[in-house]
């Protein structure tokens, strides 16, 4: 059975720091290319930032410069470092794993909510 369980959301006032975590299970997670999505009120659901099994990383626009992707294959689990944090970086984190050999797979996590707010 899949599981992608995200962890370490709340709520943080402007300015400030949160890294959120992303364990997976079920999955061969060394190969998985790991990726955070977020998903604002009224919104559609938006790329934050990928990491390959490689360790290339790519990230939105919005996320660069303030988010770090990392991932610890040992312990199955990918990070989000958020610094910086704006109001508009509100919303629901979602955890994706995916992968296209031997046999493709895309799976999603439940999220998690960040709320930066004063």
């Amino acid at each position: 059975q899949v599981q992608l369980v995200e962890s370490g959301g709340g709520l943080v006032q402007p300015g400030g720091s949160l890294r959120i975590s992303c364990a997976a299970s079920g999955i061969t997670f060394s190969i998985s290319t790991m990726g955070w999505y977020r998903q604002a009120p009224g919104k559609e659901r938006e790329l934050v930032a990928t990491v390959t099994s490689g360790g290339s990383t790519n990230y939105a626009n919005s996320a660069k410069g303030r988010f770090t992707i990392s991932r610890d294959n040992a312990k199955n689990t990918v990070y989000l470092q958020m610094n910086s944090l704006k109001p508009e970086d509100t919303a629901v984190y979602y955890c994706r794993g995916s992968s296209s050999y031997p046999t493709p797979y895309d799976y999603w996590g439940q999220g998690t909510q960040v709320t930066v707010s004063s």
